[in-house]
């Protein structure tokens, strides 16, 4: 109690809530490849997340909230360990490989689950992992005490079947605590199923639960249940993404309901962000008035969906308009559980609670920071300021965030010093970084073949 409060620093206001509450219980739902625009409290029209809506009325919608990577599998490393990816050589979406001991998240990177388990929480990944296949690797070697999902980038939804190619794992037997377990049902609910459960059989002790679904990333597959009710989406695409967006918005009312029942809803922090935005092509998804997609580095690639609810601590309804990290999301939950990280250097998140409490009406960050292929493309957001550098082919420009959240008129040229000092700081965060050290997937599975294929019929 002593150190939670501490932790969380003066927070008068909130002081006889929180006399109630020891550590909470932190739950952290990721969606993957969802559109900027695709839930209700963004303004979908045509998907209902009544969940999902409800979620972000209890708490603080980030309006703008970030991922610190445009695609899945360093976004995750970063998650995971509360540092900026780059620190550590991980920018790429690595192999789904068991048999590699080398592919996916570094054991010298501590991860914010060993660090919970550590402080005494009970700790739970389900859903997609996308750190590594090997045992080096697995989530139970990495901090948590309960995991149930898969190992890759992606699963089928309704079957495993193992007489077909591995693709990535899309249909490898799926694990609970490093045994397989067959699929029975549609995935996603499957998933909230279990959840839910760890959450029943940890009611009373603090938990942090990491439930990752892998909705609405491809393959567009979606319950008939669903795919009835939006029968009036005539594109067949759109149609299945809406009800794997409803799906899931299902499992989230699935799991907040259970909170309530077991009286944990006042001491339960729960976070709701996308992995990074939608690849508006590849599974319909619609980012909205934002540029880009999913490997971006526009807003269209880095700007999500972004919730955090606990009530009788935070007011509800409430929009926080500076720009956050999902990085802070992992490092709130370090304060949450009492662990000190303002003078941690391992560490680039803040905790995000005293910003959403109201206490600190700041800016949580001086700037953001993006980069992608060794610095082939990179972003910066400082203020209402982002200087885009999209590729090594274009030159960067500058936009004016709050009047142009399109990033459709280029102010570089009309503002050279600005562009300069944002360069400048660009150069200064960079030179903490490291090179990526991860191989591509579909490089590591050309190459692979073919050096199989070189063995089996050598020159």
């Amino acid at each position: 109690m002593k150190r939670l409060l501490l932790s969380l620093g003066t927070l008068s206001t909130l002081a006889l809530p929180l006399l109630a509450v020891q550590e909470p219980n932190v739950i952290v739902i990721v969606a993957d490849d969802l559109g900027y625009a695709d839930v209700g409290f963004q303004g979908a029209k045509d998907i209902e997340t009544p969940h999902l809506d409800s979620l972000a009325k209890s708490g603080v919608r980030f309006t703008n909230g970030y991922s610190s990577h445009p695609f899945c599998s360093p976004m995750r490393a970063g998650f995971m360990t509360g540092r900026y990816q780059q620190r550590f050589g991980y920018e790429t979406n690595v192999p789904y490989d068991p048999h590699n001991p080398f592919v996916g998240l570094a054991k010298d990177q501590i991860t914010i689950a060993e660090r919970l388990q550590k402080a005494g929480l009970r700790t739970a990944a389900v859903g997609k992992w996308h750190l590594g296949a090997s045992s080096v690797h697995h989530p139970l070697a990495r901090g948590f005490d309960f995991h149930f999902g898969f190992l890759g980038g992606g699963h089928d939804y309704f079957e495993v079947d193992l007489t077909r190619p591995m693709t990535e794992g899309y249909r490898e037997p799926l694990q609970k605590n490093g045994k397989p377990e067959d699929l029975k049902g549609y995935l996603t609910d499957v998933l909230t199923t279990e959840a839910v459960g760890f959450v029943k059989q940890n009611a009373r002790k603090p938990f942090f639960l990491y439930l990752a679904y892998n909705a609405p990333h491809t393959p567009l597959q979606a319950p008939e249940f669903w795919l009835e009710k939006y029968a009036g989406i005539a594109d067949e695409k759109r149609r299945a993404y809406a009800a794997m967006v409803s799906t899931l918005d299902a499992g989230v009312g699935r799991l907040i309901e259970t909170l309530d029942v077991l009286g944990l809803r006042e001491k339960t922090v729960v976070f709701f962000v996308s992995d990074n935005g939608g690849p508006e092509h590849a599974n319909a998804s619609d980012n909205g008035p934002l540029r880009g997609e999913k490997g971006d580095v526009y807003e269209g690639g880095v700007r999500v969906p972004f919730i955090m609810s606990w009530p009788g601590v935070i007011e509800g309804d409430r929009n926080f308009r500076h720009p956050v990290n999902t990085i802070d999301v992992a490092c709130t939950a370090l304060a949450l559980a009492g662990i000190e990280i303002d003078d941690d250097p391992t560490l680039d998140g803040i905790n995000l609670l005293p910003f959403a409490s109201g206490e600190n009406k700041g800016a949580p960050h001086d700037a953001l920071f993006w980069r992608k292929m060794n610095g082939g493309a990179w972003a910066i957001r400082c203020g209402k300021w982002k200087l885009v550098r999209p590729s090594e082919d274009e030159p960067s420009a500058l936009y004016d965030l709050e009047t142009d959240i399109a990033e459709y008129q280029d102010l570089a040229a009309m503002n050279p010093d600005i562009v300069a000092s944002l360069e400048q700081k660009f150069d200064d965060w960079n030179t903490s970084n490291e090179i990526c050290r991860q191989p591509e997937f579909r490089k590591y599975h050309k190459e692979m073949q073919q050096f199989f294929k070189d063995m089996v019929s050598p020159d």
